[in-house]
């Protein structure tokens, strides 16, 4: 699979990923084996970057990573975990020492003495205005607990704020065909100061898999229930903020768009590689064979003008006002 390169950073990434947040928790029930599973399928088709985060089932995520590397060290992956969600989200848990004890648990959950790529788990906004937030985090870098450090964020203006920091070598950020904001200034802004771009929630929360109707019904333990408004943490994370009825009824319409050989999540995914600026894309994969078949995103052809057309205009038109007034 293709590579892309973090700039500020030197490292690499391949243009599909994989999100690991359904390994950990809040995706419904994924059994250790089944993970370990999935993580084999996505390395087996050229995936060599994994996001994981501190607070995906309170580290599970992060271990059964470990786990699946342990056996494998020949093995090249860039794993990117992220840290601050486990605290109260008030910009004063945003110090050196919090960020040393964060840290160090996810040093011992990844099994590792550096962590390749540490985030800010979308802090409170006015953490990505403050000096000393990223003092700390150069202290880290000098400290050698981590190569590099990124954000993950919420708004495209929180994005800008972070892209001017000189040290910052990537933002995640929700990008999608229900999400397209970040094309008008986040991805050029990028591009330019050579930050790389993760892309998340790249399915809308699974929407854009065309699989969904009014009347499923998801688990309990899962965001898409107990978070549909927003009841837990930013309902963006959730179907990137659509309401659901129109949610499935613009996906409907997506799916129809999706080219002979394209499955409509490898027609979302393959949209989302051909954004200029873009590193990496991170769909979440709850079995091999989903895993493989986000990594096949990657060998699609470039999609057609017509296609491109298209699939802006039914953002335009169903989600749209939604969405961009938000983040």
């Amino acid at each position: 699979m293709d590579e892309r390169t973090f700039d500020r950073s030197g490292q690499h990434a391949s243009v599909v990923g994989l999100g690991t947040w359904q390994l950990g928790a809040d995706w419904g029930d994924v059994d250790d084996k089944e993970a370990l599973a999935v993580l084999e399928a996505a390395a087996e088709a050229g995936v060599t970057f994994f996001d994981t985060a501190d607070v995906y089932g309170d580290g599970r995520s992060e271990q059964t990573i470990a786990a699946f590397l342990s056996g494998r060290p020949d093995l090249h992956v860039l794993v990117a975990t992220k840290m601050g969600r486990r605290v109260d989200q008030i910009p004063e848990n945003y110090v050196l020492d919090n960020f040393r004890a964060w840290n160090d648990r996810s040093r011992r959950n990844l099994g590792v003495d550096r962590i390749d790529l540490v985030q800010l788990h979308c802090p409170p906004t006015p953490v990505y205005s403050t000096d000393e937030v990223f003092d700390a985090l150069d202290t880290l870098v000098e400290e050698e607990r981590v190569a590099a450090y990124g954000v993950s964020v919420e708004t495209c203006a929180e994005a800008l704020t972070a892209i001017a920091r000189p040290n910052v070598a990537s933002v995640q950020i929700i990008l999608n065909p229900f999400r397209m904001k970040p094309l008008r200034e986040v991805l050029p802004a990028a591009r330019e100061a050579g930050v790389g771009i993760i892309a998340r929630v790249p399915l809308a929360s699974g929407l854009l898999s065309g699989k969904y109707t009014r009347d499923t019904v998801f688990p309990e333990n899962d965001h898409r229930t107990y978070n549909r408004h927003g009841e837990s943490f930013d309902v963006g994370e959730t179907f990137s903020g659509v309401d659901y009825v129109t949610g499935v009824e613009a996906a409907a319409e997506f799916s129809a768009l999706a080219p002979e050989g394209y499955t409509p999540a490898q027609l979302a995914l393959r949209w989302i590689i051909d954004q200029p600026g873009v590193t990496t894309v991170i769909p979440g994969a709850r079995s091999p064979e989903q895993a493989r078949a986000n990594a096949a995103a990657a060998r699609l052809p470039e999609l057609s003008g017509r296609t491109l057309s298209a699939i802006r205009d039914l953002y335009d038109r169903r989600i749209k006002d939604q969405v961009e007034s938000r983040w």
